[in-house]
């Protein structure tokens, strides 16, 4: 059985006994030193809980960090390989090639990765590879005054950790993210691995600080949620910065319009309703999608730590992310607005038309291709919705449809020949702005499967950002019926482009809250 063992390659795996750790913040402190991690950030940090009633209360303590997982979701998000699995099991990072875009942070399902404030670069704990290659433990181990923290090889059957792993009771944290990790713990209590079940001290008054939960971070527990029915009071916790603000919301809504304005107005094309010697989809169709689609690439970029890096994602893809694909999606897309934009300059109207067997494909990707980004994102349980490609679908068509209905209207206005499409502009624009709103009704009163999905719907419904949904939920059911009243003859046909303006800001705040509400629930 040795034997065996020791022609496997070496797994490195950590242990850290609970029975043992005295909340020491030892480790915390090694850490920072050996890998010169800055003020407001850790590598590693020690959580503790308060759990019972007084008199009968004690500490829980955990040692939070990341998990070397074997399936590790922040390395199949990386758009450049810059976070990486060594062969021997540890997950590292390459400084030099990371653009700061901040995937790996939100596909965490441990929240163990953060931007580095100085050098702007993804950072985390990497097991002391550095230490590990010259054979040397890492420094937490090292300084551990009591050995509650224990390394090894998970392939050798004689070594203390593979042995507590495979002979003792131990747990790991999310084990149903599937990412399998080797970070194992024993003894920990359930209160403090699951950043749920200790209820958030009131007013974010913590043991030696207040920790304001504000729309930028989230903080362990949650003052109107918890999962545990132990009296478990958090007392101390790091908080974590969301990684994706307002610019991630923004792009969604204008790659919507860049997307979907060019989707709209080549299926009018290809049914009939619209003429390719149209003005609309001679000239508005290319330079509104173009320049809604320039500054979905401006925010994209504005919104890395390392825009001057850009490219790397063209020139190393890693092919697993949907960054990446999804940056190929856009230039493919590019250049059809951009060869659509010639061929109506220099008047090849066959071209045009060809151009749309590579032109709709295109744009339905684009639309949708942030879907898949989002679900890569295994941390964010409210994002995992099958659904949510469609509705990125619907979304478009809306946006697209908003958009033109009052260029058209406005076009026919000021020709003496009828554009002929205000009439199925509306019918789009109205059974879009319906489909939107049913699914978003769906989205809230259905059930979800886990106390992370239902919690992010909370905080989007009820908490922090109930503002900016029920104010674009609102806008865009309005926004909505106002063509169905024009439809049905209630108000002027003229009347039903009212609802376009109303429907645009409605679902840019709708998506602030959906994108920014999928980040707001406690991973660590």
């Amino acid at each position: 059985m040795h034997e065996e063992s020791q022609n496997q390659p070496v797994k490195w795996a950590k242990v850290i006994d609970h029975t043992r750790c005295i909340g020491c913040h030892a480790c915390t402190t090694a850490c920072k030193s050996e890998n010169l991690v800055p003020l407001s950030v850790t590598r590693t940090y020690v959580k503790h809980v308060d759990v019972g009633v007084f008199p009968t209360v004690r500490r829980a303590h955990q040692v939070t960090r990341c998990n070397q997982c074997a399936h590790a979701p922040c390395v199949t998000a990386c758009p450049t390989t810059a976070m990486f699995n060594r062969g021997d099991g540890i997950v590292d990072f390459d400084k030099s090639i990371c653009i700061g875009c901040k995937a790996c942070m939100a596909a965490c399902p441990y929240d163990a990765i953060f931007i580095n404030p100085e050098d702007h670069s993804a950072e985390k704990c990497n097991f002391c590879a550095h230490r590990i290659d010259v054979g040397l433990e890492p420094a937490c181990v090292v300084v551990c005054p009591t050995q509650a923290i224990l390394i090894g090889d998970m392939n050798d059957t004689e070594s203390y950790v593979s042995q507590i792993i495979n002979r003792e009771a131990v747990a790991v944290r999310r084990p149903e993210k599937e990412t399998l990790p080797k970070l194992f713990y024993k003894g920990a209590h359930q209160a403090t691995l699951d950043p749920l079940a200790a209820r958030r001290p009131d007013g974010g008054l913590f043991m030696w600080s207040e920790q304001q939960c504000n729309s930028g971070t989230v903080v362990s527990g949650n003052p109107n949620y918890n999962n545990s029915s132990a009296a478990a009071l958090l007392s101390y916790d790091v908080a974590h910065a969301i990684p994706w603000d307002w610019k991630v919301s923004l792009y969604t809504w204008t790659k919507g319009i860049a997307s979907g304005v060019y989707l709209v107005a080549a299926l009018l094309v290809l049914f009939g309703f619209l003429n390719v010697n149209n003005s609309i989809w001679l000239w508005a169709t290319p330079i509104v999608s173009g320049v809604f689609l320039a500054i979905t690439g401006g925010l994209l970029i504005w919104d890395l730590e390392h825009p001057e890096r850009f490219y790397l994602i063209f020139t190393r893809p890693q092919w697993r992310s949907w960054l990446v694909k999804g940056a190929f999606i856009i230039a493919g897309y590019t250049l059809v607005l951009a060869l659509h934009f010639f061929a109506s300059w220099f008047g090849s109207r066959t071209f045009q038309t060809w151009l749309m067997v590579a032109g709709i494909p295109l744009s339905i990707m684009t639309a949708v291709y942030t879907a898949y980004l989002f679900a890569q994102a295994k941390a964010r349980d409210m994002w995992q919705n099958p659904l949510l490609p469609p509705h990125l679908l619907v979304q478009a068509l809306l946006l697209g449809s908003a958009v033109l209905l009052p260029l058209a209207m406005y076009l026919e206005l000021n020709s003496t020949r009828s554009v002929s499409i205000i009439l199925p502009l509306t019918w789009l624009f109205a059974s879009a702005s319906l489909i939107h709103v049913l699914m978003i009704w769906g989205e809230v009163s259905l059930t979800h499967p886990t106390a992370h999905a239902r919690l992010a719907i909370w905080e989007m419904v009820r908490g922090r950002y109930k503002s900016d949904f029920w104010m674009g939920t609102v806008l865009s059911l309005v926004g909505g019926l106002i063509p169905w009243l024009a439809l049905l003859g209630v108000l002027s046909p003229t009347m039903g482009v009212a609802g376009a303006p109303l429907a645009l800001i409605g679902l840019m705040l709708f998506e602030n809250a959906y994108v920014q509400a999928g980040q707001s629930v406690p991973l660590a």
